[in-house]
């Protein structure tokens, strides 16, 4: 008996850190095979799949040199890094004959597609995998906040918010073996307790537009499908 999702557009921000695997810099190629895996598993399904991705893998490895520049140099420099990392993960879906496209904030032509919504839209309507690159194309302004304004503009039903961990903990897991899971978060409690869920404005934007998020580990095999079919998994903040 075929599944039916529980959404029908979804978009998934992923940081340039998820790329790097097991690794300590870079991209594993094996991580991003799996990744793009489980996202061909979704468009199978027949959802429309958006991805918002990080650039941390890459400017982590320059990220000493940066504490003495400018703000805004440094962050341009950041979303040059997730253009590097959106190529790849295109490279990827091209393997597996999953049809994708970029979409940069900066103006890249050559490279890539310059941002344009309408046609973002209709690639979506089409069935192809949209990535998005290079942030909002703005300096000050971090990948979780363009994951939420994308994710509006798109008109998705869901931002999905991929992490090393499985959803968001009344501490830190890893030093707090005690620390519980929450299966339900509203905005205001993530914004009030301070959890470490995404900055404050992207949590702030979707709360004004009624937009849920849910974060998960994109590291637990098939947590991505189980969200999509409407399975609890991670931990789901709303209005």
């Amino acid at each position: 008996m075929p599944q039916t999702p529980a959404y029908k557009r979804i978009l998934l921000k992923l940081s340039g850190e998820a790329l790097m695997g097991e690794d300590s810099y870079g991209i594993n190629r094996g991580t991003v095979d799996r990744i793009v895996g489980e996202i061909a598993e979704m468009v199978n399904l027949g959802v429309e799949v958006a991805v918002v991705i990080g650039g941390g893998n890459i400017f982590r490895g320059i990220a000493p040199a940066s504490s003495h520049m400018d703000r805004a140099t440094a962050d341009y420099m950041g979303m040059l890094a997730t253009v590097m990392n959106a190529l790849a993960l295109q490279d990827a879906m091209r393997r597996v004959s999953l049809v994708s496209r970029v979409q940069s904030a900066l103006n890249i032509e050559q490279v890539v597609e310059p941002y344009i919504r309408g046609k973002a839209m209709r690639y979506l309507e089409e069935g192809k995998v949209v990535i998005f690159a290079a942030g909002t194309g703005n300096p000050f302004f971090t990948t979780d906040t363009a994951a939420a304004l994308r994710g509006m503009e798109m008109n998705v039903d869901l931002v999905l918010k991929a992490t090393k961990v499985d959803g968001v903990y009344t501490d830190d897991p890893m030093t707090h073996p005690d620390a519980m899971r929450y299966k339900r978060l509203t905005f205001d409690e993530a914004i009030i307790k301070h959890l470490k869920v995404m900055d404050a404005t992207a949590l702030t934007l979707c709360r004004d537009q009624k937009l849920p998020i849910n974060v998960f580990s994109i590291f637990k095999p098939a947590a991505l499908r189980r969200i999509v079919l409407g399975e609890d998994e991670g931990t789901f903040l709303h209005n």
